[in-house]
């Protein structure tokens, strides 16, 4: 992933128009720094979203990993059909 490399102040005396090319560009994200050291990154918010997801499916392939590694493991026909019933009470309670 590439970025670019920005001091606080420089972001600070031109955010809108940096939002606004990041906006339009789907530009990389930018990395500012206070007294020469990294210390936020700016990114589009579509951007943020993808991430978001991208790390929580990643959390839960490990935790499946992890529920293999231990055994843990439910047959598929009982997941779904306990599913399907969670599903039919909650309809039921909202009649």
């Amino acid at each position: 992933m590439s970025e670019h490399i920005l001091s606080l102040s420089d972001f600070k005396a031109d955010a809108s128009q940096l939002l606004k090319r990041m906006q339009e560009d789907d530009a990389t994200p930018l990395v500012l720094t206070q007294n020469g050291r990294a210390s936020a990154v700016v990114q589009s918010y579509d951007d943020y979203q993808r991430l978001q997801k991208s790390l929580a499916m990643m959390k839960l392939l490990a935790l499946g990993e992890a529920d293999i590694q231990a055994s843990q493991l439910v047959p598929q026909d009982k997941v779904f059909a306990a599913a399907r019933a969670r599903l039919g009470a909650r309809l039921k309670s909202h009649d």
